[in-house]
């Protein structure tokens, strides 16, 4: 009885999943937003490309 009391009372466990789930949002946080912003630098370079191309 008293290995149940000391285990509920525990919150190691409950932190290592906390911090793992905060850890896990930002990387998916990471994702979305370096992709879109690697799209808007493809975009605006491809652009930048093509405009000194036709000054040629």
């Amino acid at each position: 009885m008293r290995f149940l009391k000391s285990f509920l009372a525990d919150a190691k466990g409950a932190t290592a999943i906390e911090y793992g789930l905060m850890a896990a949002l930002v990387a998916v946080g990471l994702i979305v937003g370096l992709s879109a912003l690697g799209d808007s630098l493809d975009n605006t370079f491809q652009m930048l490309s093509e405009s000194l191309t036709l000054e040629d």
